[in-house]
């Protein structure tokens, strides 16, 4: 069977670095032909790395789908505001699309996205990745064999970490939500997905509270300047110091300003990017902690927290039923047995590719529904996706709104009243 043949729209982190390297390790399954990137040296490295010719390279979106349909799926990596055009116009052309998370900013763009992909009788997955990974599907497995009974309740703790935190939401391109998303959209609608997932019932309420209540100039240090580099006198004892992360356990992420990571391109980066910016004199106005309590239909409850003050990036989860308890950080999972008071360790081997075997996941799991497309609906679909993005959107309300709690069903309706287009 010949390889499936796919474009990819915006050769970033996600794009080319997260999806992309599965037609490297696997490339009698999938084969990339055309990309669309406006950054020129992204562009000639993704299409050097899986022999794209010129003809098939393209500085923006608009140009590649203006060509006949290309490929037989799109991969579509943008940021965030940048999802629905691409994917509307994609989906027009007849491509299957595996669309980047958030799916869009904006609520009414989501159902919009959902019609077009049935409108056009395409597959529409978006990129929730924690279902395709070892760990949360053996936690699904373990719930849906009873092995706790009634799941009652939920907690999720998303440590972001604080060197996470200051790279992609204060300096980074989700630092404000008026270019980019909210916080529990950009970050945390995994965090909804799989809440959503493992609960397998609709949440009916949600309230939330949260704040940025750190990285505001109001703390920054006496004297800090504008960019670390810069002489700032409080450079060496603050926490989030540029130089000493980019230079050190963070080089790696200095990917994100330079594509060479030598000495010299990360020195020019600290003094001419955002990354290199003081944490407290950012533009950023998006959260650095917030919790969210959500109701379930049969009466189930969960709480979601997220805080960027941890030292390591994790998620850590309990889920606590009728019959049993499970307790799970990526890697290792605890069974507890409330009749035996057996507890049994279940251990989740080290995984090579990202988002602990996720991307990768994601890909296998993409083709294959494309292959037997029209006989079941995606795990991650457009459908299944919206649900956990108004979950989402219905959090960041109530978090403006003094924690006021969100009917879903009142939310949903409202925005339904409102004029969709497909």
């Amino acid at each position: 069977m010949k390889p499936f043949t796919a474009v990819l729209i915006g050769a970033g982190a996600r794009g080319a670095g997260g999806y992309a390297p599965y037609a490297l390790d696997y490339p009698h399954e999938l084969k990339f032909v055309a990309v669309a990137e406006a950054n020129p040296e992204r562009l000639a490295k993704f299409a050097e790395a899986h022999g794209i010719p010129k003809e098939h390279q393209y500085s923006s979106w608009e140009e590649l789908l203006r060509q006949p349909q290309l490929a037989d799926v799109a991969f579509i990596c943008t940021q965030d505001r940048m999802h629905y055009h691409p994917t509307v116009q994609a989906l027009e052309k007849k491509y299957h699309v595996l669309l980047e998370k958030p799916m869009s900013p904006d609520p009414k763009e989501c159902v919009e996205m959902e019609l077009a992909a049935k409108q056009h009788d395409r597959q529409l997955t978006i990129c929730h990745v924690l279902r395709y990974t070892p760990f949360w599907s053996s936690l699904k497995k373990l719930i849906q064999e009873g092995r706790i009974g009634q799941v009652v309740s939920i907690q999720l703790n998303e440590n972001v970490g604080y060197w996470h935190i200051a790279h992609s939401f204060v300096r980074g391109n989700w630092n404000n939500s008026d270019r980019s998303s909210p916080m529990i959209l950009a970050k945390s609608c995994h965090d909804m997905d799989v809440l959503s997932w493992l609960m397998d019932q609709p949440c009916v309420r949600v309230s939330s509270y949260g704040s940025l209540m750190h990285f505001h100039s109001g703390n920054a240090p006496e004297g800090a300047t504008d960019y670390c580099i810069d002489g700032c006198p409080a450079e060496a004892s603050c926490a989030y110091s540029a130089p000493r992360f980019y230079f050190g356990e963070g080089k790696g992420w200095a990917r994100h300003f330079t594509e060479e990571l030598t000495r010299e391109n990360i020195v020019k980066g600290l003094k001419e990017t955002d990354y290199g910016r003081c944490v407290y004199k950012s533009d950023n106005n998006v959260v650095d902690h917030q919790v969210v309590n959500m109701e379930f239909e049969n009466g189930a409850t969960a709480m979601f927290s997220m805080s960027g003050f941890t030292r390591h990036q994790e998620r850590r989860i309990q889920i606590m039923g009728t019959h049993g308890e499970l307790r799970g950080e990526e890697g290792r999972i605890v069974l507890m047995d409330f009749l035996t008071h057996e507890t049994t360790e279940i251990k989740i081997p080290p995984q090579t590719t990202g988002h602990g075997g996720g991307d990768s996941g994601i890909v296998r799991s993409f083709l294959k529904e494309v292959k037997q497309y029209g006989t079941s609906e995606s795990l991650t679909s457009a459908s299944v996706s919206v649900r956990s993005h108004l979950m989402a959107f219905a959090a960041e309300e109530s978090r403006l709104n003094k924690g006021k709690s969100i009917e879903l069903r009142d939310y949903y309706e409202s925005l339904m009243n409102q004029e969709v287009q497909v």
